[in-house]
């Protein structure tokens, strides 16, 4: 019996552990806010996999204040900032596991759109992707 209990608050000292570093790293890759203007690329990927660049000038701190104050993308707003379902006119179908995959330079972002810092001459693309 103590044994058993040993090894449950072994395990469990190790998976609160392993969430410390996780954060701890999540939290050294969010860069800092940049503040003022700034050049920012996005291309849209679009269904039919046609490519659309736009080049906004803008003093926005992250990318989601940027796509709603340029409207180039809606969503519902939710705890976790925008839940993107539409850009640049195309709306993803979810019964259809459609969604916007948030890139850049074509890296997975490992943030919502509401919590990316941009930066001056930075490149995002939105790529209308099918599957779960």
């Amino acid at each position: 019996m103590k044994k058993e209990v040993k090894i449950t608050i072994i395990v469990a000292i190790v998976a609160v552990l392993l969430v410390g570093v996780f954060v701890g790293v999540m939290l050294a890759m969010k860069k800092p806010a940049e503040v003022g203007a700034k050049a920012i690329t996005i291309v849209v990927v679009h269904k039919d996999k046609t490519e659309k660049t736009f080049n906004y000038k803008t003093d926005a701190v992250t990318l989601g204040e940027l796509v709603k104050e340029k409207k180039l993308a809606s969503g519902t707003d939710s705890e976790f900032g925008i839940m993107i379902d539409t850009v640049d006119g195309e709306t993803a179908d979810s019964a259809k596991e459609e969604w916007w995959c948030i890139t850049k330079g074509g890296e997975m972002l490992m943030t919502g759109a509401d919590s990316t810092n941009i930066a001056d001459g930075e490149q995002y693309e939105f790529t209308l992707t099918v599957g779960w």
